[in-house]
């Protein structure tokens, strides 16, 4: 009778553990950016978060998500890339907001314009999501056809890490042009090299050696990253 009560509580804990686990696997990685949402929106300015960290994670999160179509991967990633995406559009849509407030004498660049030098820097929100929703159909188009090539699903798995494991990439870049961290949260800097560590791990407990490599790779460009941050 006492076995089978304590395994009754082993169960519950277990899955107590896994359900805490999920949520923290879901929501763990946009928690640095409600600070940094809040900030930007107190002081209006954005100028001290480069929106190149928004457009990283759009495209890692969504080849990642396009990567499960060819390798299965636990259902709380998914999610995690889902809210991912979700919080990124938001980041894009509040800096985009500001920056038109204050840049009243700005000429306004678009999507359409097809110009190079404005990739990323366009006027309206709209733009971001017309930018994000041809990216998607030719990522989908291309994974379509190839979907049955085991060489291309596990090279669009290393590709959607290794976009991630440039993360900080883009937010060294914008404390170097404007020589300062103001206005960057640092809990950003702590988050840094653990939004992909989940669905790396997951993926090397798969099998894969390219996996294992790209998190020895990611692991090695998030923590130089971090540490110019």
């Amino acid at each position: 009778m006492d076995e089978v009560i304590m395994d009754q509580i082993m169960y519950v804990a277990h899955q107590a553990v896994s359900w805490i686990a999920s949520v923290a696997i879901i929501f763990g990685g946009v928690v640095p950016y409600i600070p940094q949402y809040r900030d930007i929106r107190r002081t209006q300015s954005a100028e001290g978060f480069s929106t190149y960290v928004c457009l990283v994670l759009l495209v890692a999160n969504i080849l990642r998500i396009l990567f499960r179509f060819g390798r299965y991967f636990e259902t709380p990633l998914l999610w995690q890339s889902i809210i991912m995406i979700i919080t990124m559009l938001i980041m894009l849509n509040l800096c985009t907001s500001i920056r038109m407030a204050t840049e009243l004498n700005t000429k306004r660049r678009s999507f359409t314009d097809f110009d190079w030098n404005y990739f990323w820097s366009w006027s309206h929100f709209v733009d971001y999501l017309q930018c994000v929703l041809v990216f998607t159909v030719l990522a989908v188009y291309v994974t379509y056809l190839l979907l049955d090539s085991v060489l291309f699903v596990e090279s669009l798995g290393f590709l959607a890490v290794f976009t991630e494991a440039m993360l900080g990439t883009p937010q060294l870049y914008c404390n170097y042009q404007n020589k300062s961290t103001e206005g960057m949260r640092f809990v950003l800097l702590m988050f840094f090299p653990e939004i992909s560590t989940a669905l790396v791990l997951e993926q090397r407990n798969m099998g894969s050696d390219m996996w294992q490599h790209s998190h020895s790779l990611m692991t090695a460009s998030q923590t130089s990253c971090s540490a110019g941050l």
